[in-house]
């Protein structure tokens, strides 16, 4: 067990060293639970903001004593935890043995994934966003210099590979995989004003807790979610639908007779995809046992002899018994990262990692827009992201989500459309948009 295993190292004296650079929510979940696990060492944390760091230790429980100047060297020393100013020392250090990028921007976190991987230092990456645009390549990078890129376990694209890996490994064809989340066609176009609406949740509370408008309203205009079923595919190979998701709306009881293709009842255009289910009927009704915070993945037996154990066992089953479900109804985010840490340090696995360029998610104008106007991205006031096919999405020169954040757009675009590259000037100099030329060009050829 892992967990023996970390315990020994912590018996030792040689535990896992980890840094963390973002102490936003997920990285201040990561942070609460390093300290309860024996064999875990956080050597370092770094954020933008150096007094965010201070206040995400103080607030997780850590002592007063442990943040304190200190460089890597004698927080190692002393088995204590360094604040480091500079996220990019962190990322490159010496001392480290696992690095977790938590700061949610794809640019930054492209720059610390490289510095760690350049270093020889294992990368598990929370910011799912530079999984989206550019993980193949990062995964390759990690590969050729012999050390593990891991999707974060805990967060949903880890978790379902995960059932994805079990259901192949017990021999079942994986038909469609998946999460749960909240869903109206209507929200595509909310906005930072708007978004508290759609949720319920009152806006001084939201102010006066600190919730970030822009990452709620990305979760709510559909972005995330193709995001997320964009790393999936990256590391399964299980194909995106030609337009994306669908977000039928179905229950725990309903996946496996709703994820499976048209041709057999279903709501799929196609076998060995992704798909995020609503919680939500179109009318606006709650979805009966929902599974807003959960993963799945359904399967298909390969025999009638299969079958007949599927309904012995009281598997759920869509009506004719050979599409199957299974589900977990939660995740608990940064709470269960360690996993991906234990994982990459001790067995040299990752908790999934992309192994082909299959999905990409692309800008689509979320209301009229003019030429001049400035895009500010992932969760804002111009565009949502949509999942689409990797070779379709580059053939049609189609802008991706993670490089529509400050740039000026060079045409009308009217609500609906999808953005192409040429609409808009990118920073070659860029190490991301570098990185993502590379991708596509691997694509091509």
């Amino acid at each position: 067990m892992l967990s023996k295993e970390l315990e020994r190292r912590a018996d030792e004296g040689s535990p896992v060293r980890v840094g963390v650079i973002g102490t936003g929510v997920f990285g201040s979940m990561v942070l609460s639970q390093l300290q309860e696990v024996r064999g875990l060492h956080l050597i370092g944390v770094s954020d933008r903001d150096p007094d965010r760091a201070h206040a995400a230790l103080r607030r997780t429980g850590w002592p007063e004593p442990r943040t304190q100047a200190l460089s890597l060297a004698e927080a190692r020393a002393k088995g204590t935890t360094a604040v480091i100013d500079d996220p990019l020392e962190l990322a490159g250090s010496e001392q480290l043995d696992v690095l977790i990028e938590a700061t949610g921007s794809p640019a930054a976190a492209v720059e610390h994934a490289l510095a760690a991987i350049d270093a020889g230092r294992h990368v598990v990456n929370v910011t799912v966003e530079a999984d989206a645009l550019v993980g193949p390549a990062l995964a390759a990078r990690a590969h050729d210099a012999g050390v593990v890129y891991a999707l974060a376990y805990g967060d949903q694209p880890a978790l379902i590979c995960e059932l994805v890996d079990w259901a192949r490994l017990s021999g079942f064809a994986v038909v469609c995989a998946g999460k749960g989340t909240k869903y109206l066609p209507s929200y595509h176009a909310s906005t930072p004003e708007t978004v508290w609406d759609h949720w319920g949740i009152d806006r001084h509370h939201a102010l006066t807790h600190g919730l970030n408008p822009t990452m709620f309203n990305s979760f709510l205009d559909g972005t995330k979610s193709a995001i997320e079923m964009a790393a999936v595919a990256d590391a399964t190979g299980l194909v995106p639908q030609a337009d994306g998701l669908r977000f039928p709306p179905a229950g725990e009881h309903e996946l496996a007779s709703v994820c499976i293709p048209r041709s057999a009842g279903g709501a799929l255009t196609q076998r060995g995809t992704v798909e995020a289910v609503s919680s939500l009927h179109r009318d606006g009704r709650d979805v009966e046992r929902d599974l807003r915070w959960g993963v799945y993945v359904v399967f298909e037996a390969p025999s009638d002899y299969v079958a007949q154990r599927f309904g012995e066992y009281g598997v759920t089953t869509d009506p004719s018994g050979r599409f199957a479900a299974l589900w977990r109804p939660y995740h608990l985010i940064g709470l269960e990262l360690a996993p991906s840490v234990a994982r990459a340090a001790l067995l040299g696995q990752a908790t999934g990692t992309p192994t082909s360029f299959v999905a990409d998610v692309v800008a689509v104008a979320k209301r009229d827009l003019s030429a001049g106007e400035k895009l500010d991205g992932e969760g804002g006031h111009c565009v949502w992201g949509r999942l689409r096919p990797a070779e379709l999405a580059v053939g049609a020169g189609e802008l991706p989500i993670g490089l529509a954040h400050d740039v000026v757009l060079g045409r009308n675009v009217v609500a609906g459309e999808t953005l192409k590259r040429e609409d808009v000037d990118l920073d070659p100099s860029s190490t991301v948009v570098t990185l993502r030329s590379e991708l596509e060009a691997s694509l091509a050829s």
